[in-house]
């Protein structure tokens, strides 16, 4: 029997990472592949107490239905925090979805048509990507220097498609390149989603892992139109496993998202949002944000060190100041996925960079995560990745 589907079902693509991360789980493989955080940072016995302490004074309304927008007490929290990074927010202009993936699909949907344009960063995050394929807009890459997306070239991208419905952008430590926006160009950027009237998609869920003192106000700092919508989560901070990321936007905007969540799964799991509020309630989250910092700023070290003695000096790569990534860029002509292939035999992964960039090339980057792997691990896994590239 042939069963027939949308056409938009044609323009997913499985996820590049995904399907690699079912390689890595053979015994013996050190993956620099996934954004998988450090699991030694999870804090396991606090959460114990946590389940404990919730099912006995909130075990009802914890297991029950509860508001699309969610819990109310970590919408406070969230709009408090973001407050203090310059964002001028309030609660009821937060949605909290299951994850800021979630937040990703309804963007898709909520904005693109098919043959719209998306103007991304190139690259750009590949599950953001995926996310916008399946409303099969037109990708319009824009590309970035250590500065972040260049604006000049931004500019011209905006001129030369009128049906562009948004900008895309990881502004702070972006995956994968690991660069930060500079604050001059965050401000351009306003000035040119307003002129040109077309909103700006801020994905910031590394904006925390900073590894130096210097603040990094988001774009949304900047935002006095009301015309940024700002993408957050706790995976990258706290638990990827609870799935809560949120949507931060104007009261108007925020309305629509919340209409696209009714329609998908109504709410967020209320025990996960319950049992986050209750450890911002017991314990220092700053503390434990810090302890995250540490662990990756520690890693982000043994991988560059690594680098430095086991790469051929053909080959350059980004040095970033928080997140979770470098960037590496191979001579001209070499295919990141043949270095893979040799690799993966010495029980090494990475992901191609290809997979990044929503209309094809470039295949001579890759991406390297430091933050799962412990730093021993780092150095053996960078040692055995450098043989390859020598060898070739």
């Amino acid at each position: 029997m042939e069963i027939k589907y949308a056409d938009r079902v044609d323009s997913i693509k499985p996820s590049a990472i995904r399907e690699l991360l079912k390689l890595t789980q053979q015994p013996g493989v050190i993956s620099f592949a996934g954004g998988l955080p450090a699991p030694e940072s999870f804090p396991i016995e606090e959460m114990k107490r946590i389940s404990v302490k919730v099912l006995e004074e909130q075990g009802r309304s914890a297991l029950q239905y509860s508001t699309t927008e969610g819990y109310q007490p970590l919408r406070e929290f969230i709009a408090k925090r973001m407050n203090k990074s310059g964002i001028d927010i309030k609660s009821d202009q937060i949605l909290i979805t299951n994850g800021s993936q979630q937040g990703l699909d309804f963007s898709g949907k909520l904005f693109i048509n098919e043959g719209d344009v998306v103007i991304c960063e190139s690259p750009s995050y590949v599950g953001a990507l995926n996310a916008f394929r399946a409303y099969m807009p037109k990708f319009v890459e824009v590309p970035m220097d250590d500065e972040g997306m260049k604006i000049d070239d931004l500019e011209k991208a905006l001129i030369e498609n009128p049906k562009t419905k948004f900008i895309y952008v990881v502004p702070t430590f972006q995956n994968p390149t690991g660069r930060t926006m500079s604050i001059e160009r965050r401000k351009q950027l306003i000035q040119l989603a307003c002129e040109y009237n077309v909103p700006i998609i801020e994905d910031n869920p590394y904006g925390e892992l900073k590894f130096g003192d210097e603040e990094i106000p988001p774009v949304k700092h900047f935002d006095t139109a009301g015309i940024v919508i700002y993408l957050g989560t706790f995976s990258k901070t706290f638990c990827p496993g609870l799935r809560i990321g949120w949507v931060a936007a104007s009261p108007d905007i925020v309305r629509k998202y919340v209409l696209a969540k009714q329609g998908a799964d109504l709410q967020t799991n209320t025990m996960s949002q319950i049992e986050l509020a209750k450890f911002i309630e017991l314990y220092d989250f700053d503390e434990h944000v810090e302890r995250v910092r540490n662990i990756y700023r520690n890693r982000r070290d043994a991988m560059l060190n690594a680098m430095k003695e086991e790469f051929p000096a053909s080959i350059k790569y980004t040095y970033p100041d928080g997140g979770m990534f470098t960037w590496v860029e191979l001579p001209k002509g070499i295919d990141a996925a043949d270095i893979l292939k040799k690799s993966l035999e010495c029980k090494v992964a990475f992901v191609p960079g290809s997979s990044f960039y929503p209309n094809g090339g470039n295949e001579n980057h890759f991406r390297l995560n430091y933050g799962t792997m412990s730093e021993d691990l780092i150095a053996e896994g960078i040692k055995r990745l450098g043989k390859v590239l020598r060898a070739l």
